[in-house]
Formats: C-alpha cells, structure tokens, sequence
C-alpha cells in the first residue's frame, strides 16, 4: 500500500514538472526545415509627435535557396523591397533603386534578425545579436539584442514572437522609443509557396 501512494505521488509530481526550456538549436532546426514561405503582414509604427500608429499592410515572401526576402507593401501606398543576397532592390511609384546591404549597416542588422530567423540560421543571429529565447515549441518567443559594435545604430530589440515553425509578430524598438510590431498571417496556400520574381 505505501509503494502505491509512493509511486502515485512521483506520477502526480511529474505530472506537474513545468515544459522543458526550449533550446535556440532546436527551434533553429525546426525553422530551417522550411525552403520557402508567403504570409501576409499588418504594421503598426508607433512614432514620437504622431497620435495614432502609422498603418501598412502587404505581403510577405522568403525563399530560403537561393536566399530571398521580399516585402510588398499594398497601403497606404504600394512599394516593395525585395533583399536577394547582398543586394536590396527598393521600388516605388513606378522607380527602383538598388544598394548593397552592407552599404547600408543599419538596414543590415534589422533584416539579417528576420532572414536569420526565417531561414533558422543561429550562427548569422550570434554575430550581430545576444540572443535570448523563452517559451517552448508551440508559443515562443526570441529577442534579439544586438552586440557592441555591431552597427546597430539605433536598434534597441528585435522580438519575434512564433508558433511552432511559424513567426507570427515582429516587434522592432529604436533607442528614441520609436517601435514597429509586424503581425503576419501565413498563407498556407502551396500554390502560393514561392515569392514571385
């Protein structure tokens, strides 16, 4: 009788064990396993001087090789930015403009937290970022702060916020307390799978 009640209160402990910490290796395998992705975004810019957040909302594609990012912005006013390697290719109003990403180190530390997220590459984000993740698999969340020195300029964080294999908000803050949250809604439409060119 007492190994039973013995063995019943090991059960009813382990029963309420909390989650086991979710590991930056293992959500980077996860995410990596996806080549390809297309959501749609909603944005909020929470700017100093300004009552009311500025909106946008758009659509969102990545492909993991070759390596490509593309946001395409639908209101207030259709734009695009489209990241493939080094190059960034800005359009709007019928006009584009190409740069190399590392000419513009600022813009480089913001989207190598999403391309390295996307593409679940941990080693890209520890060059830039100290990272830290909290959660587990079904609902986590991975901040990003980055490291002395890493032309970081005004970023103060990047949080982003996702479901098993899925980034579901990005939150980026400036020093100046300036932020953006980025809500995505992924299409799980496999004709849709693929950024077009």
């Amino acid at each position: 009788m007492r190994t039973r009640r013995g063995l019943l209160a090991l059960l009813l402990a382990g029963c309420s064990l909390p989650a086991l910490a979710l590991e930056l290796g293992e959500l980077m395998s996860l995410l990596g396993r996806q080549t390809s992705g297309q959501a749609r975004f909603s944005e909020q810019r929470f700017v100093k001087g300004f009552d009311e957040p500025l909106l946008a909302s758009g659509t969102l594609a990545f492909t993991a090789s070759p390596p490509r990012f593309e946001r395409r912005t639908l209101k207030p006013r259709a734009e695009s930015m489209v990241v493939e390697g080094n190059t960034v290719t800005l359009s709007r109003g019928g006009r584009s403009r190409t740069l190399a990403l590392d000419a513009a180190p600022e813009a480089m530390v913001a989207i190598e937290a999403l391309r390295g997220t996307l593409t679940g590459n941990a080693q890209a984000l520890q060059r830039t970022f100290r990272t830290s993740l909290q959660g587990t698999l079904e609902r986590w969340t991975l901040e990003l702060t980055p490291l002395a020195g890493s032309a970081a300029g005004q970023l103060r964080f990047v949080r982003i916020v996702g479901l098993r294999d899925e980034v579901r908000s990005i939150e980026t803050q400036l020093l100046d307390g300036d932020r953006t949250v980025l809500t995505i809604e992924p299409v799980r439409d496999s004709a849709a799978s693929t950024p077009s060119k």
